[in-house]
């Protein structure tokens, strides 16, 4: 009985001390009618600070003044398209004209030249110009060769009087068929000079030769890489290739038995890298490996085709390294496999609905074949073989040919890796016959591309918009015309142009879309072109690079909102029309969701595959005003010292005369205003709303310069600034370089907050969207320097019509900030406490408390830890915050990035289990428990736990099957991710949070007249816890033309042996490829 009594004296003991413990840790009261009275005073002090500085006021009343003179114009969403369309058509069609030009004179000079097979003949070889060997002479093929720095050419050192010639390591440069070929071209140089004469908006011209050289206009000197070698071949590249051929569905077969180890699996990957470099968007393909059975290097792709973008093929090329040879070869089984495909995509209207082919990459073929191509080729072989017979060995290479020149392909013998890329090219040529002997000369538009092999490439990276920085190629075939010729279609090369996609969309000017407003531009395949939400460049480290399929993103990806996909469609298909979606925007990196209401326009773009599109924001991006000022008064207000206008657009067009190249955008409109320069094409729309703005703005200049003069200004005031929808931008420097902490902001350097070709400054954007004349308030941390901008607009109206006339604010410090609202959250210790229930007086600064001053999306402008500005505060204190998304004070909006960049940390390794050893199992009880454990105490809700959901969920565009050479490489991926929004409607709250052994309360007071909002905590009581895509074919629109076949083509020209070089040139090319490329053994 004694000791039952013990036992519950204990566990009495036990329990009291549990209650203090508990009462110990007692929740602390917060008054919210002090944390109001805070909120009150502290938004009085913030609107005078702001209002003072910025000059928001005066610029509104000076609007007001001046209503009486504008016109506010409704835009015409379905005219402006047209008209845009039609401008781009005509610049368009200049460079088809050029190119036009080109393909004529290749194809004359070809058909008055009679081969001579012991030509000699000097020409510029563009990597050995102005190279002098040690006497100080020009080296053979060398020659000077003048250079001078041209802006147009991105101030590349370049000769525009003259072409030059670029060849490939492993072509010898002095091959009879190449001097030929580059004399019957000299031709191309009066014709490159008269085009750019023409047209001086014209960039590279060039001619890429089926042998493998590259003509180049203007001519310029061309750098090896490290290793000295040069790797481009223009056969190669995209235009070449879509220019020489129609499109085409395309199975690579490639034999992994026993007997293509070593050596020939190497060549054999390199092979089929090589093809799948061939390949473009209009084209489909697959690949198969066999041995005595059918392997596809995808499962996922199995028994389809698949289009031949950048991702898909770079994909086949990862899966392709991990091949290994094993067991005995059998073709039969993989060559019906590959019919089948093929002929189901024919029957079914897929792929490309065009030429088709089986490319067989093996060291022997031993089977009879003749009844696969009974049952699925003959008699009308529809289908091309092309057999590339792998190693030293030719025992089977009758039999290899046999079944090329039976099924009207072509045959090659690949013994090294320099063979390679030659014989690949053969089969180019064979697909082209029936289009040379048709002698149609389509003109092809390829997909957009980054080109990486000019100097300054990482320079333009880091200045220009990213979407921006895409190009599109303009090419035509070049044929020859002698009529011993052609039945066997014989292919000179392909003529082309660059056209910067920079250049093209400048055409729909800026000023007129609006601030959330913006052109795009897609192709037939539903890819984007251009899109100020395009990002082609990821950060792999300190360097920008492209991703791996930045040019095969999907309209659909970037317009997400469009999830019926009707403006996709009707665009893909050429259509004219219009729509209207409500979508979720962002802003400031996808930090910040607005709720817009756009209005889209589009048409299509003639003579090419293009689409284009327009979007007009529904309210303030439908409208637009206009004023009038005389230019002498404007002109005068217009060269004031702190004024700028946006550089990137186009006031006055600098690039038609070359006289006019050396001016800015701002020289030259003062110039043309001037009448110094008559001759200028300047938008005369542009520049009169730009004067009208230069004197409206001009008060508030004066009164940001008397502030300075008369009254001082109160430290950590630091930059005015106003811009205006012309791109009219004024800014005031309150606080000298050396002690500004914002040295970056509004510099030249600082894109996001310019008007750029890509989109409106951010603060410009954040203000529009907000309530004109109350400053919206968002703190910025670049690169660890922290500051404030604050920001609102200003209208003008008139004919019950009001209009957007621009954004005006001021940029802080956090000193002025902190200085002035540590000063007013803290109550003196005389305070009256007798009728305050709670703690009395109440400070800020007691370490009882945290505060926090919130915007509307969740992001700290003030904390006591600097750590933790721009921070999202459930980052900083998840239970409060997902308190306050419960209460309906913030909404969590979801948003979707479908071309993020992932880490790959992916382990591939058995599925099946390790054996259960007693330790496996004490470990599994172990998990069991904790798991358990914690599920309890989510259960019971001890804390308010921040969910996983308020974070980036991200999923990888495809689930790999292949090893990866990196866990932690970055790919392609698409990221579901929350934004938050403040519900302006719920000016205040409190509540408490039951956080285990204590209790937490806060208050939350919305500051008046601002977006931000006052948060008070306790701060004893921590709560917180710290394949698909790429095998579906969405609707495209194929390209017109196609030339699979012709009865006069000649096609018992149907292989060769490769050819083994001497020359100690091609001997190193051959060792330098194979040092170089990664992973062979």
């Amino acid at each position: 009985m004694e000791s039952r009594r013990l036992v519950i004296r204990s566990y009495l003991r036990i329990l009291g001390a549990f209650c203090l413990w508990i009462t110990a840790d007692a929740q602390m009261k917060i008054p919210p009618e002090t944390v109001q009275q805070w909120a009150s005073e502290f938004s009085v002090q913030l609107r005078e600070l702001t209002v003072k500085y910025s000059g928001s006021l005066l610029l509104q009343k000076k609007l007001k003044d001046v209503e009486s003179i504008v016109k506010i114009v409704e835009l015409n969403g379905n005219h402006l398209v047209r008209e845009y369309a039609d401008e781009i058509e005509r610049m368009l069609g200049s460079k088809m004209k050029s190119v036009k030009r080109l393909a004529e004179s290749a194809e004359d000079s070809d058909l008055y030249h009679e081969y001579n097979a012991t030509l000699e003949f000097d020409y510029y070889n563009s990597m050995l110009v102005n190279t002098v060997d040690e006497d100080g002479n020009y080296v053979d093929l060398g020659g000077e060769f003048p250079l001078e720095e041209n802006e147009h050419f991105n101030n590349l050192p370049v000769n525009t009087l003259q072409s030059d010639i670029q060849v490939p390591t492993n072509v010898y440069n002095k091959d009879p068929n190449i001097l030929n070929s580059i004399y019957n071209t000299e031709a191309l140089n009066d014709v490159f000079i008269s085009n750019f004469q023409k047209d001086p908006t014209l960039t590279w011209q060039y001619f890429g030769s089926s042998y493998g050289f590259f003509r180049i206009y203007p001519g310029i000197k061309w750098t090896p890489d490290s290793n000295g070698v040069v790797a481009f071949d223009c056969r190669n590249r995209n235009w070449y290739i879509q220019a020489a051929t129609s499109p085409k569905d395309i199975i690579i077969m490639v034999d992994i038995s026993g007997s293509m180890k070593g050596l020939k699996m190497t060549i054999a990957k390199h092979t089929i890298n090589t093809i799948l470099d061939t390949l473009g968007e209009n084209d489909f393909v697959n690949v198969i490996a066999y041995t005595d059975y059918v392997r596809y290097v995808e499962p996922c792709f199995r028994g389809t085709l698949v289009q031949a973008d950048l991702d898909n093929r770079e994909h086949f090329k990862l899966l392709v390294e991990e091949l290994h040879v094993k067991g005995e070869a059998k073709i039969k089984n993989a060559m019906k496999e590959s019919f089948k495909i093929l002929n189901e995509a024919r029957v079914n209207g897929q792929g490309s609905m065009c030429n088709q082919a089986i490319m067989l990459i093996t060291d022997g073929a031993m089977e009879d074949f003749e009844s696969v191509f009974e049952e699925f080729n003959w008699p009308e072989r529809r289908v091309r073989v092309f057999t590339y017979l792998i190693g030293r060995e030719m025992t089977f290479a009758q039999n290899t040919k046999w079944i090329a020149c039976n099924n009207k392909g072509y045959y090659t013998h690949i013994s090294t890796l320099a063979d390679v890329q030659e014989n690949v090219m053969e089969y180019l040529h064979v697909l082209s016959r029936p289009m040379v002997i048709n002698h149609d000369h389509d003109i092809i538009w390829t997909e957009a591309y980054m080109d990486s092999v000019l100097p300054n490439t990482d320079e333009l990276f880091n200045t220009k918009a990213q979407s921006l920085l895409l190009m599109t190629s303009v090419a035509m075939p070049v044929f020859s015309k002698k009529k011993e010729t052609l039945s066997h279609g014989i292919l000179l090369g392909v003529v082309g142009t660059d056209i910067p996609l920079m250049e093209v969309m400048k055409l729909a000017p800026r000023y007129m879309l609006g601030a959330h407003g913006y052109a795009f531009l897609i192709n037939n395949n539903g890819y984007i072109l251009a899109h100020p939400d395009l990002r082609p460049l990821y950060k792999d480290g300190k360097k920008l690079k492209p991703k791996p399929n930045y040019n095969s993103v999907d309209l659909s990806e970037v317009e997400w909102e469009d999830i019926e996909e009707k403006l996709r469609t009707a665009m893909v298909k050429g259509e004219t029309g219009s729509s209207t979606l409500s979508i979720r925007a962002s802003a400031d990196k996808g930090k910040r969701p607005l709720y817009l209401v756009n209005n889209y326009f589009y048409t299509d773009i003639d003579e090419t595959p293009f689409s284009f599109g327009m979007v007009l924001t529904r309210g303030h991006g439908s409208v637009i005003f206009m004023g009038n000022v005389s230019v002498e008064e404007g002109l005068h207000d217009l060269t004031s010292p702190d004024l700028r206008i946006a550089s990137e657009w186009t006031y006055c067009e600098t690039d038609i005369d070359p006289d006019h190249r050396k001016y800015t955008q701002f020289q030259a409109v003062v110039r043309y205003l001037q009448g110094k320069e008559p001759d200028l094409e300047c938008d005369e729309v542009l520049l009169q709303q730009t004067l009208f703005d230069a004197v409206v703005t001009a008060p508030v200049e004066a009164y940001w310069n008397a502030l300075m003069l008369n009254d001082g200004v109160e430290p950590g005031v630091e930059t005015a600034f106003l811009g205006t929808r012309s791109g009219l931008l004024r800014i005031m420097r309150y606080a000298g370089t050396e002690v500004r902490v914002a040295k970056k902001f509004l510099t030249l350097s600082d894109k996001d907050n310019l008007f750029t070709i890509d989109h409106f400054p951010l603060w410009y954007r954040l203000a529009v969207e907000n309530t004109p004349g109350q400053f919206f308030y968002y703190p910025v941390n670049d690169k660890g320097v922290k500051y404030v901008v604050a920001t609102t607009a200003v209208t003008v109206s008139s004919g019950g019509k009001t209009a957007m006339a621009g954004a005006v604010g001021l940029q802080m410090s956090l000193d002025l900030l902190e200085k002035r609202f540590w000063a007013i959250a803290k109550q003196p210790s005389d305070t009256d406490c007798s009728n305050v229930e709670g703690v009395c007086p109440l400070s800020c600064e007691s370490p009882d408390l945290n505060c926090f001053l919130v915007d509307n999306n969740g992001f700290i402008l003030l904390s006591k830890d600097r750590n933790e500005i721009g921070r999202f505060f459930g980052a900083v204190d998840g239970s409060i915050m997902a308190s306050l998304i419960k209460m309906g004070m913030f909404k969590k909006v979801s948003l979707f990035d479908y071309q993020a960049m992932c880490k790959n940390s992916h382990h591939h390794s058995s599925s099946a289990r390790p054996l259960f050893t007693p330790f496996y199992v004490m470990m599994a009880l172990i998990r069991w428990f904790l798991s358990n454990a914690l599920m309890f105490l989510l259960d019971f809700n001890f804390c308010g736990l921040w969910h996983s959901d308020y974070f980036v969920n991200a999923k990888a565009g495809y689930h790999t099957s292949h090893k990866q050479r990196k866990v932690d490489a970055l790919q392609p991926c698409d990221t579901a991710y929350p934004g938050f929004m403040y519900d302006t409607s719920i000016r205040e709250t409190n509540s408490l949070i039951k956080c285990g052994r204590c209790q937490k309360m806060f208050v939350v007071q919305q500051i008046p007249d601002s977006n931000l909002a006052l948060v008070v905590t306790q701060a004893s009581c921590d709560c917180s816890l710290k394949c698909n895509r790429m095998k579906s074919q969405k609707v495209r629109r194929r390209p017109e033309s196609c030339h699979a076949y012709h009865p006069k083509e000649d096609a018992t020209e149907c292989g060769r042996a490769s050819t083994l070089y001497t020359s100690l040139l091609a001997f190193t090319a051959s060792l330098l490829i194979s040092w170089t490329l990664p992973g062979w053994a």
